[in-house]
């Protein structure tokens, strides 16, 4: 990423926090909602990546000769 990207993201986030000073409910629902949406992200990675992993253990369990001649997989 361009280091005048990031300077400017800051320099955004930090005038929107200024802006919301005066209003510090909105300005906590702002930061409890970016807090839930990084919460449910990682929550979902997880899940996403152990789905991966028992993905990974059933295909060794089952025959794929056996998967073909049903019409699973081809």
């Amino acid at each position: 990423m361009n280091p005048g990207v990031i300077e400017e993201v800051g320099k955004v986030a930090s005038g929107f926090i200024e802006s919301l000073k005066g209003h510090p409910l909105v300005l906590a629902l702002v930061v409890m909602n970016l807090a839930l949406l990084v919460i449910v992200w990682l929550e979902l990675d997880q899940v996403f990546r152990q789905q991966r992993e028992v993905n990974a253990l059933l295909s060794k369990c089952v025959d794929p000769e056996i998967l073909r001649g049903l019409g699973m997989i081809k």
